[in-house]
């Protein structure tokens, strides 16, 4: 009996935090949700021009992964910061970083945009793309790269908001966005046309401009998105840089850079390692990489959840490390660990029963189908401590602490996953089952590593770890 009143007391203890965490994941995850569907329907859109469409389209994708990282890096040291102020109830410095958020939104969305606008006439040539498709893959790269501060301030200004504790005005941009994107496509993609739906006969006019247009509505998705974040930011109360007004503060930019900097070298290696990894892949065969490319498509439907429990395990975990309260800061940590290991379970246990549904969704060939099934199934069984990887980054994150877990991410990408697929591919002459074992390995080994990070606690504060509980 004792046991049991112990056991509900600890579950009214952790009832409200638990209730705050999942309050400011939700969004997130309905905004992960709702970009992961819209790109499903994207894909189907441009397909339906033909192979070469999707080619030219699906080129430059880690290419555009790998820019959306920089501002992500960008949000995340804006994040730490201002969470960890708000947490000190210190709005100035809070205020003052958002200010340094809109310098770093505009100069690293300027010199981005330059960048990718010079390269793309070279860039499909770069990714050793088939002549025919070079031009609509220049054409189609150049344009969404030309509203990239808009871009940019989507993105960081998007984790400025979740710093104060408002998630659901990103989620709300982006289902703007993805609706805006979704209805441009199938006005700029197709030609005008004659429809029929449900007996009604229209002539639905179009632009077809083909791959261009679906370029332009991306471009103008970002647009909206970039000023709707901006002016969400400008009118919240807690983070709104019109108050101090827009000056440079060196201390409050060297803090974001200082936690931005190690984030943005572990998505440029991160990135650089699925190109290597894909191209590694593609030696195996046109089945095995469709199969490889499908699988990784419907996987992502899967961990969703856990990025929005990641969210908000960073904005927590500042929270906890401003106010200087060491046993919120540990069971923010239990709470995310606990709800991650429950949310990932489940959706592995989806993904391993219900893997020939999901292959069946993308490809009706059943080499492909079979090859995917098999794979899913492996990554299935990892998906609990891949999740636990995710939700520790978020804690360490929301704390600052960037350089180890950017050490851990290039050492298990490069060690784990890249050269154990070179052994089986080209030493044990395996197959894609083999490759994604290594793939399974890397996410289990990088769970492993940031659980022992998180457990050892060298990342908090020394004050604070000499003040942790064990209750």
């Amino acid at each position: 009996m004792n046991l049991r009143l112990r056991l509900r007391a600890k579950l009214r203890e952790y009832r409200p935090l638990t209730g705050a965490l999942l309050t400011l994941a939700w969004p997130v995850m309905l905004e992960n949700a709702m970009q992961t569907l819209v790109q499903y329907v994207d894909t189907a859109m441009v397909g339906a021009l033909g192979a070469q469409a999707s080619a030219a389209v699906g080129l430059t994708g880690s290419v555009t992964w790998l820019v959306n990282g920089i501002f992500f890096a960008a949000g995340i040291g804006a994040l730490a910061v201002i969470s960890r102020a708000l947490g000190a109830r210190d709005e100035k410095t809070a205020r003052e970083t958002a200010a340094q958020s809109v310098f770093i939104a505009a100069v690293a969305g300027v010199a981005m945009c330059a960048a990718t606008l010079l390269v793309s006439p070279v860039l499909p040539a770069w990714l050793n793309a088939e002549a025919e498709i070079r031009a609509d893959a220049t054409a189609y790269f150049a344009i969404i790269c030309m509203p990239m501060v808009f871009r940019a301030a989507s993105i960081i200004f998007g984790s400025v908001l979740r710093a104060a504790g408002d998630t659901r005005t990103p989620m709300l941009a982006n289902l703007a966005m993805n609706a805006l994107n979704v209805v441009m496509n199938f006005l700029l993609i197709y030609p005008t046309r004659e429809l029929n739906i449900l007996g009604l006969a229209f002539t639905m006019p179009g632009a077809g401009l083909g791959v261009s247009g679906a370029a332009i509505a991306t471009a103008l998705s970002y647009v909206l998105g970039g000023v709707l974040i901006t002016r969400a930011m400008w009118k919240n109360a807690a983070v709104s840089p019109r108050r101090g007004g827009l000056r440079l503060n060196a201390k409050a930019m060297q803090s974001c850079l200082r936690i931005a900097v190690p984030v943005a070298l572990a998505r440029l290696t991160t990135s650089a390692g699925h190109v290597v990894f894909a191209a590694l892949v593609a030696t195996l065969g046109t089945v095995s990489l469709a199969a490889h490319s499908i699988a990784l498509t419907a996987e992502e439907a899967f961990y969703i959840p856990v990025f929005g429990i990641n969210a908000a395990a960073a904005t927590l975990t500042g929270n906890a490390l401003g106010e200087k309260d060491a046993r919120k800061l540990d069971m923010v940590g239990r709470s995310t660990i606990v709800i991650t290991l429950l949310l990932m379970s489940f959706t592995g246990a989806l993904l391993f029963a219900f893997a020939p549904v999901v292959m069946r969704l993308f490809t009706p060939d059943a080499r492909v189908v079979a090859e995917g099934v098999t794979v899913l199934r492996l990554v299935a069984l990892s998906e609990p401590i891949f999740g636990i990887a995710i939700g520790v980054e978020g804690m360490l994150q929301g704390a600052g602490d960037t350089v180890v877990p950017f050490a851990i991410t290039t050492a298990t990408m490069w060690l784990v996953r890249i050269a154990g697929t070179v052994a089986v591919i080209y030493g044990l002459k395996l197959g894609l089952s083999a490759v994604w074992v290594c793939m399974v390995a890397e996410n289990t080994v990088r769970g492993a590593l940031y659980l022992w990070r998180y457990l050892r606690g060298r990342w908090k504060p020394a004050e604070m770890r000499a003040a942790t509980t064990t209750s």
